[in-house]
């Protein structure tokens, strides 16, 4: 404790470089998977056969990209981006990639658990189309979406640290520090803050459900009752 009480100042710089960097990435990743989840969405219902196909190639080729190892693509991107090897927008963008890949499929995923009765009912009240995805589907889909949400949280919050291993600073620098210095108290208090920090980032989500989605705490009470 106390080397953490000393070196207070910089595991707080550490853990606010660790926030922003992860709170951009999933908000990016979000925004980004739930436009292209949708449009494969919609082509998935088409009537036509190769516009279905092209459906599954889209999450197909989106679900890959996770696939592609962490840190090879921390190596790689700077020189593609013509960025600084230090320059946190590289494991910023690597991270948006990431949690866009784990994102897609639980759009998609999310929108077909909408029952059709739902949706051709809403058609059949005059609903238009972009009523239909503001004021039905997205409110109905939005619980999966939370879900999948929360372990693209996390998932985003455990890579960043290996962008330490390149020198982009965050709670992962405390890692390679405390190893090369043979020094566990720092490699432990790096541990349980970004353990601490990913809790966080699924309380926060948790709780902005709550707010955003009232009825489904009164559809639980009314399952529990």
């Amino acid at each position: 404790m106390n080397w953490v009480v000393a070196n207070a100042d910089r595991l707080g710089d550490l853990l606010w470089q660790h926030t922003w960097i992860s709170a951009i990435a999933i908000g990016l990743g979000f925004v980004l998977a739930l436009v292209v989840g949708w449009s494969a969405y919609i082509l998935r219902s088409s009537h036509r056969k190769a516009v279905r196909q092209l459906s599954g190639v889209i999450i197909s080729a989106s679900s890959l990209l996770y696939t592609v190892p962490s840190l090879p693509l921390f190596v790689i991107l700077p020189t593609i981006l013509g960025l600084g090897w230090l320059n946190p927008l590289n494991v910023l963008i690597a991270l948006v990639i990431y949690a866009f890949a784990l994102m897609v499929r639980g759009v998609v995923d999310a929108l077909h658990a909408v029952p059709d009765t739902v949706r051709d009912s809403s058609i059949a009240c005059g609903f238009n189309k972009l009523q239909l995805g503001l004021y039905v589907m997205l409110p109905l889909a939005a619980p999966v979406m939370l879900a999948t949400l929360r372990v693209v949280s996390v998932s985003t919050v455990s890579l960043l640290s290996i962008g330490a291993l390149i020198g982009v600073e965050n709670l992962g620098s405390l890692f390679t520090n405390g190893f090369n210095r043979n020094f566990p108290t720092e490699i432990i208090t790096g541990v349980v803050l970004t353990i601490a920090l990913a809790l966080l980032f699924d309380l926060v989500l948790l709780m902005a459900g709550r707010v955003l989605m009232p009825w489904q705490s009164a559809l639980r009470a009314a399952g529990e009752s």
